[in-house]
């Protein structure tokens, strides 16, 4: 008997539901290779902005910029108020156009941030007497410049980031890794270097580093008017109910994104207080080095944040999980041999920077291990937040950051930049630990597979492999890192040659592909779908 008659018969409804299971998916693996492609934009163009400081300005000004940008970094999340991710959260979940509710938001987002930016720039500046010889080792020095022109600057850095979460959660990932992934990190670089070249101090190259800030701020504001229609008599006054459910997702957000954003920067910061100047300008160039793998995870954590919040709020929790186990398995794949590269050449990375950078080689070594956990555990903070389980992810930001915090008062003044390395790498991993677990047992679908961890085995040990070859043949310096590098690449092509790899790439290539149906979606900025719970969302 043929076996045709064992297979299960698929009504409509169930052809229905597995077509848009795999449009979900191939719309999910489509934002994200465009979100990678912007990370690895922005990867290079943060590469080449550390680079200026730190050859521009030395260990001792790299570090006072460092400084700087990390008092910006720090109370600029503590003014969105966790605002930003609200937005990211709430905008696909809402009607857009002239029609829509999705404009009552804006000012519910937008008026508080700024206003209490205003408020907290005017106390940092009476502040900057006092604030300025605890961040900076020379009291006469540039510190308190530093510090006036941070301030003066928060209520723009506000609204750029406000606007750009609005702009993420409305438009096509395209435009917001135009804005976040490539004109300001572009405009960056340039600026900071005309103001090496000419010969300015370190206020004139944060200065570089503020300024694009504006133009981000009307590109996005430009971007916003279509979608949001804000020219076609969108209604822009808020409800009380928007106010309430807003600021319930936002307020508890609002904590741990400044522990997430600001980790790298508090670090540095302590490192500066406790150890000293020159110290904070080395754990910076190692820190800007160990962030650029997680810009793969951040690339596509943009790209699917909103389709994540669409879904988890119509309560399909399958299709979240399967989106994902997608996007995870790409970060695992792409970063962990990154990170293992970055690891074992140390040394390698860390000289273009400078001799004096290269007392941070073995910091810089166990860094990216803690990225690893990091990159390992893939999105499952972006799924607690999307799920709106802001708290759960608050309580595990907040383990990390004590524990950080706590092992660099103990640490730094005795270890240096290894010290602050060790405490920022036991809140990581903690924090990541803590948030996969809340993750699963929200979504409650499974997270970190069996096929994951493979993936992740494949690519760690064969990129371990080449690294110890690499190493043992030419040292850990640049040509060890270069020789293991051409072998990677050529590794890969090799690989390419096997005919069940090529059918995996064509398969990965034909989910980029828009589908028809999705081509005609991506042109309606009106487009609407029904929720879950009933009534009318924007999907967005």
């Amino acid at each position: 008997m043929s076996d045709r008659t064992d297979r299960p018969v698929l009504d409509g409804s169930d052809r229905t539901d597995r077509a848009a299971d795999g449009g979900e998916v191939r719309r999910g693996t489509r934002n994200g290779a465009v979100g990678l492609a912007g990370a690895a934009v922005n990867g290079l163009l943060g590469f080449v902005l550390t680079l200026v400081i730190v050859r521009g300005f030395g260990p001792a000004g790299s570090g006072a910029i460092f400084t700087a940008i990390g008092v910006v970094t720090i109370v600029g999340v503590l003014c969105c108020a966790g605002a930003d991710t609200a937005l990211v959260w709430a905008l696909p979940r809402r009607r857009l156009g002239s029609r829509g509710d999705a404009a009552r938001l804006l000012p519910v987002a937008l008026v508080p941030t700024l206003l209490g930016s205003t408020v907290a720039a005017v106390v940092g500046l009476a502040l900057v007497g006092p604030l300025a010889p605890v961040l900076f080792d020379r009291p006469g020095g540039d510190g308190p410049a530093l510090l006036r022109l941070a301030f003066a600057t928060l209520p723009l850095t506000v609204a750029m980031t406000m606007l750009v979460a609005a702009v993420r959660a409305v438009r096509p990932v395209t435009a917001v890794v135009a804005v976040q992934y490539v004109l300001v990190p572009l405009a960056r670089p340039l600026l900071v270097a005309a103001a090496v070249v000419g010969g300015a101090g370190v206020v004139l190259g944060f200065g570089g580093w503020l300024l694009p800030a504006a133009l981000a701020v009307l590109a996005c504001a430009l971007m916003l008017v279509g979608p949001l229609g804000l020219t076609s008599g969108a209604v822009l006054r808020p409800e009380r109910a928007d106010w309430r459910s807003f600021w319930g997702f936002a307020l508890p957000r609002a904590a741990s994104a400044t522990i997430d954003a600001s980790s790298m920067w508090l670090s540095v910061l302590l490192t500066s207080a406790l150890a000293g100047q020159a110290d904070a300008g080395v754990l910076g160039g190692v820190g800007r080095y160990v962030l650029a793998g997680l810009l793969v995870m951040q690339g596509l954590r943009v790209a699917v944040a909103p389709q994540l919040s669409r879904l988890l709020g119509q309560g399909r929790t399958v299709e979240a999980a399967e989106v994902y186990r997608r996007t995870t398995m790409m970060i695992i794949v792409l970063s962990w041999p990154a990170y293992l590269v970055l690891g074992f050449f140390a040394p390698g990375f860390l000289s273009l920077f400078g001799p004096e950078f290269g007392a941070g080689a073995t910091a810089m070594t166990v860094l990216a291990g803690a990225m690893m956990v990091n990159s390992g555990v893939g999105i499952v903070q972006t799924m607690l937040l999307m799920s709106g389980n802001s708290g759960r992810h608050l309580m595990a930001a907040a383990t990390g950051l004590v524990l950080n915090v706590g092992l660099a008062l103990v640490l730094v003044p005795r270890h240096g930049v290894l010290g602050a390395a060790v405490a920022w790498t036991v809140g990581i991993v903690v924090e990541n630990l803590l948030a996969a677990h809340a993750a699963r047992t929200a979504i409650g679908q499974p997270l970190l597979t069996g096929t994951l961890w493979k993936a992740g085995a494949v690519a760690g040990a064969g990129t371990l492999a080449v690294a110890t070859l690499g190493a043992t043949v030419a040292g850990r310096g640049v040509a060890g890192l270069a020789l293991t590098v051409v072998l990677l690449v050529a590794g890969c092509a090799l690989l390419l040659l096997d005919r069940r790899v090529r059918r995996v790439v064509r398969a990965a290539a034909a989910t980029l592909r828009p589908a028809p149906r999705d081509r005609q979606d991506e042109g309606s900025p009106d487009r609407t779908a029904v929720a879950g719970t009933g009534g009318t969302k924007g999907v967005r």
